[in-house]
């Protein structure tokens, strides 16, 4: 049988999903390559034979993305699978224009077809952008469902950045597991806050095998997606979170326009730090493109442990860095904690940069008053700890959702910001999850 000479876009994550689900055991389909991008240091390296398959016994390499047009001619490919997210739609089609002007198919996977089922109730929790802040709404839904006496766990989406063969399912229970994974930066982002709120997290690279590691200990399964992604398994309710500081992305980004118009949820995020109208314009939105959705308003709101330390001084913010980076916001949660304190000045961090962080500006130009929480490798890391250190400021502003201090050192006065979501106006999440467990046959809230 002829197979299809094929190359799979990415960013470690929903490519690799995509070719388990669907291509590994296809004898029509032959993967050439994965590409890379968005995320630093993935290409050069192979997806290991004993993932891929008997159909790959040498694994599958792993190229930058700007390697595409030469993969096309010079290795006869077919066709091209866009698997990454969060990519406007602009430049979704200069992709797609490249692919087809070479000669190839260019080809967006379903909504559905690599959706894993689950033998337990299934609610995602996704986005149309990242840095909504999903995984604090996926913590506000576990919380409800704790409180009705069951148990959620949590499986994130996939962050690879590590051995893919040793990644293949991960389960986070404790501070001790995310030091003994080594996990990332990026990793502990979206895996510390939950485990400190004693929340089980799963990861990793075969979302089959994750999902039925999940299931044995969940009465439910929380998907809490990364980017703007649509879920790997199959819902049963479909939470999505719209943002009301990039009012307009929710059309004009994918996949998160398919999540918006999917979702049975629709969560207005962070309504406390933006004017009214800007959230009754979402709402319409909602109303006109997903009419059947229920639209939930939340709060984000944000505590700075001691604003003293802040007020009238000169501050280095840091952010999460995938919200500030390729989720194209120019500030977060540190700026805004750090501007209502009473700070003096945001220090611009870009003439203190070295290394990589020095590169990371370089690639996002709107970066000017925040420096992103960037360490994908222990190299990086020691640089985001020296770009700190050179730093002239009187205080440090820490606004990821991690404990900073404990991976680098940071000689200057540190003060955290934090963020938790609450309801704001009815109907609410615990609304939105007692109906979901009737409508799964369970009881009411215990008394």
């Amino acid at each position: 049988m002829k197979r299809t000479r094929t190359v799979i876009m990415g960013a470690a994550g929903r490519d690799f999903h995509d070719f388990l689900t669907r291509f590994r055991d296809d004898e029509s389909t032959e993967v050439v390559a994965f590409t890379a991008t968005q995320i630093p240091g993935i290409e050069g390296r192979v997806f290991p034979a004993d993932l891929a398959g008997p159909l790959y016994p040498d694994g599958i390499p792993i190229l930058p993305e700007s390697d595409l047009r030469r993969l096309i001619r010079e290795e006869g490919v077919e066709r091209v699978v866009f698997a990454y997210s969060d990519v406007s739609h602009i430049d979704l089609m200069h992709k797609a224009s490249l692919v087809v002007a070479e000669g190839a198919d260019f080809v967006l996977m379903g909504s559905t077809p690599t959706m894993l089922k689950s033998s337990k109730p299934v609610i995602s929790i996704c986005a149309v952008r990242t840095g909504v802040g999903k995984s604090g709404i996926s913590k506000r839904v576990i919380r409800a469902l704790r409180d009705r006496g069951l148990t959620a766990v949590d499986v994130r989406h996939p962050m690879p950045y590590r051995d893919l063969l040793s990644m293949r399912v991960e389960r986070y229970a404790s501070l001790e597991d995310l030091d003994r994974y080594g996990v990332t930066i990026e990793e502990r982002e979206e895996y510390e806050h939950l485990v400190r709120d004693g929340i089980v997290v799963y990861a990793g690279v075969d979302y089959e095998a994750v999902l039925r590691a999940a299931e044995s200990e969940a009465d439910v399964v929380i998907w809490d997606g990364g980017n703007n992604d649509l879920p790997f398994f199959a819902p049963d309710l479909e939470i999505v979170a719209l943002d009301p500081h990039r009012p307009g992305h929710e059309r004009l980004y994918h996949p998160g326009e398919a999540n918006m118009l999917r979702a049975d949820v629709l969560v207005i995020n962070k309504v406390n730090t933006v004017d009214r109208e800007v959230v009754d314009d979402l709402k319409r939105v909602a109303a006109t493109h997903n009419h059947s959705a229920i639209v939930v308003e939340t709060a984000s709101e944000i505590t700075l442990a001691d604003p003293d330390a802040v007020s009238g001084k000169r501050v280095l913010v840091i952010e999460d860095g995938p919200t500030v980076t390729h989720g194209g916001m120019p500030y977060g949660a540190g700026a805004i904690a750090a501007r209502a304190a009473g700070a003096a000045e945001l220090v611009d961090p870009r003439p203190f940069a070295v290394g990589s962080i020095a590169e990371t500006f370089a690639s996002y130009p709107h970066l000017t008053e925040v420096l992103p929480a960037m360490g994908y490798s222990r190299r990086q890391l020691a640089e985001l700890e020296e770009t700190i250190r050179a730093a002239k400021c009187d205080a440090v502003v820490v606004a990821t959702p991690i404990d900073l201090a404990r991976l680098i050192d940071i000689p200057h006065a540190t003060v955290r910001a934090t963020y938790e979501v609450v309801d704001v106006s009815s109907p609410t999440l615990d609304d939105v999850v007692d109906a979901f467990l009737r409508q799964q046959g369970h009881t009411e809230r215990p008394a």
